[in-house]
């Protein structure tokens, strides 16, 4: 079978044979779970049968546990005596317990399981627990059980942009302007306005999932079906996402199934005993970078246990897709560690474990399944063919790649060129080359460069300048280069750099510090671990009007259509550091040249007719100095060589759009 996933990249054809057997494996195994006429979405009930629930004459708990002996439930209800109420085994590895009274249990009823393998009683969380806590005295984590009222839905979900997603990524705790943590309800109330009034269509929130060591900033998760108490209950967390929706905005979950956490106690770590339950045995399971476990992809009850959690996340909270963390990690049997993927043969070599690559395409089958409007983001900077594709195409079936290789080219250009320097073809080159078909997220930086050792982009053009410079009463070139390059880097990467545009709260308008968790190293201070919103309020300050300029880009340029529209490169000057292109019926006119402005420069245009500058990067909204007339109607000549140019005045590093009147 010929699928287009080749039709669209010739280079494929040598590996038409592994493509049809990697979607034979999809086949087979879907085949395998659900028979042939089965639904993964019924599959993928887990959370409705194992875990803890409520009858009309008391409780039922049930977990699977197969190299285990015997399990005890324990708990509040029986004062902690770990083997008070013992389970029954009622086959392949399942064990029930029967509760009578609906008093047996209750709201805030802390739990955990015992679990007896070879002779040692194990103290356990339960698997699918919805809530776990830690204790203010001994830092332990128990299980808690949830038995509130169910929340009373105001809003109905909102389907993000299958085209023109514009993501604000979000991290709940970190949130508020203050030393401590953040909370669900605080977020929904002061943080969700602010990210509507930017003019973003989607929130993306991490750290969710429940992690024991905050400072993970959530990637190294505990407990998969509990969202984190940290911030709140999950009644809380569905407000958040009620009143989200309620604003227009759709929420995606960063998911995290790429491994988990290694403590034993609080994770699923040797949880019956055994380090093979839910992943690899000896140092296949072991991430070496990461110090995590890794899932056994090919083992039929971790798939269950993976696809219910992303049909719990669906339907219990709400969720209107994912972003998949880790998704080269899964997909190589090297983890992608120290990888240049420069030729084909390294998607399809032995390196390659497709047992993680079927499991994404069962994930995203069901997330259709469940919620056809969901949407689906990958995190894989190996740009594997047909992550992006749809299954029928023979891809993987993600609906978006995030662009990792732009955060790094940015990077790059400011630590090892000077600004004379820079190489607009190569810009253009980095900004605009993709996978035939697939769409992109472009983004600037990422969230891991806000991070204490890193720098963001702000911070690495100006530094300690920002301590002292930021009132509006100074002029320092340090930060007036900076403001003039993170207004135009943005401008181009949304423009030129995908189907969508991504971006780290508090990043649009320049942050100043790095994010720094408490942790023993810097003694518990919560004091970098929080976005100072009052800066970007300040009207002494200059960053309202980087924060201005972001939600002007956003209401131009951030719509589907926008971001439907093919790009038309019309000039390249590498000489002059000019980059000019029309999309969407504007016309960009980039200069990244840090001197060189010109009185009398010719400017490519589309067509003939008349033409205004309908924004700038130098409009004195945004900190510029109003150098581009915005008021001037250009008339566009034709010349000898048949294009159609006006002529303006061209400033220095700066960029803007006209449009045609």
């Amino acid at each position: 079978m010929e699928y287009r996933l080749v039709k669209r990249d010739p280079l494929l054809s040598p590996y038409r044979g592994q493509i049809e057997e990697r979607m034979k494996r999809y086949r087979e195994k879907k085949r395998q779970l659900v028979g042939p006429r089965g639904s993964l979405s019924d599959f993928a009930n887990g959370d409705l049968y194992f875990g803890f629930h409520k009858t009309d004459t008391g409780w039922v708990y049930r977990e699977w546990a197969p190299a285990a002996q015997a399990l005890y439930l324990t708990g509040d209800m029986v004062d902690w005596n770990p083997t008070a109420l013992p389970m029954t085994h009622i086959g392949k590895g399942i064990f029930e317990l029967q509760l009578q009274g609906t008093d047996a249990l209750w709201n805030g009823c802390r739990v955990r399981v015992t679990v007896q393998h070879e002779g040692k009683l194990l103290p356990r969380i339960p698997t699918y627990i919805h809530r776990v806590e830690q204790d203010a005295g001994d830092h332990s984590w128990n299980g808690v059980i949830v038995d509130e009222p169910a929340y009373e839905w105001q809003n109905p979900c909102v389907a993000p942009p299958k085209r023109g997603i514009c993501i604000y990524e979000c991290h709940i705790g970190m949130a508020q302007d203050k030393d401590g943590i953040g909370t669900y309800r605080e977020f929904a109330e002061q943080i969700l306005p602010r990210i509507a009034s930017l003019g973003y269509n989607t929130v993306q929130i991490m750290a969710v999932m429940e992690h024991p060591y905050y400072a993970s900033f959530g990637y190294q998760v505990s407990s998969f079906f509990a969202a984190s108490s940290r911030f709140g209950t999950p009644s809380d967390l569905k407000y958040l996402i009620d009143t989200a929706h309620g604003m227009g905005l759709s929420v995606l979950l960063d998911v995290v199934h790429s491994h988990a956490v290694g403590n034993t106690v609080e994770g699923l770590s040797e949880f019956d005993g055994t380090p093979y339950q839910f992943f690899h045995e000896g140092a296949r399971g072991e991430h070496p970078a990461w110090g995590t476990r890794l899932f056994d992809y090919g083992k039929n009850e971790v798939l269950h246990f993976l696809l219910s959690n992303l049909k719990f996340w669906l339907t219990e909270y709400r969720f209107d897709g994912f972003r998949f963390d880790g998704v080269t990690s899964m997909i190589y049997h090297n983890h992608g560690l120290g990888e240049a993927f420069g030729d084909y043969g390294k998607y399809f070599s032995d390196n390659v474990d497709h047992d993680a690559l079927t499991y994404l395409q069962l994930a995203n089958a069901l997330i259709r399944q469940v919620n056809p409007g969901a949407v689906t983001v990958a995190e894989d900077m190996s740009a594997m063919p047909g992550m992006c594709l749809p299954l029928r195409e023979g891809g993987i079936g993600f609906d978006y790649r995030l662009a990792m290789g732009q955060p790094d080219l940015w990077i790059k250009l400011l630590k090892t060129r000077r600004d004379e320097e820079w190489d607009v073809w190569h810009i253009l080159y980095e900004l605009t080359t993709r996978r035939a078909g697939e769409r992109y997220i472009g983004y600037v930086e990422s969230h891991d460069q806000a991070l204490v050792g890193d720098k963001t982009l702000i911070f690495r053009l100006c530094d300690s300048k920002m301590y002292t410079e930021m009132s509006k009463l100074c002029k320092d070139p340090v930060i007036e280069r900076g403001m003039e390059l993170h207004k135009i880097i943005r401008l181009a990467t949304l423009s030129l750099g995908g189907d969508g545009y991504l971006n780290f709260m508090g990043n649009e308008f320049g942050h100043p510090e790095w994010i720094d968790f408490p942790r023993a190293e810097n003694g518990w201070s919560y004091h970098y671990c929080k976005r100072q919103w009052h800066l970007a309020d300040d009207p002494l300050l200059r960053y309202g009007e980087l924060r201005e300029f972001d939600r002007a880009m956003l209401s131009l340029l951030g719509n589907p259509e926008f971001f439907s529209a093919r790009e038309r490169v019309l000039s390249v000057d590498d000489f002059g550091k000019v980059l000019v292109y029309a999309k969407g019926g504007l016309t960009f006119v980039l200069n990244f040249h840090p001197t060189r402005y010109c009185k009398d420069y010719f400017v490519t245009v589309p067509r003939a007719g008349k033409y205004r500058v309908c924004f700038s990067t130098d409009e004195e909204r945004f900190g510029g100095l109003a150098r581009v007339d915005q008021t001037y109607v250009y008339t566009a000549k034709k010349h000898g060589d048949g294009s159609y140019k006006i002529q303006l005045y061209l400033p220095a590093r700066v960029g803007f759009c006209l449009e045609k009147l």
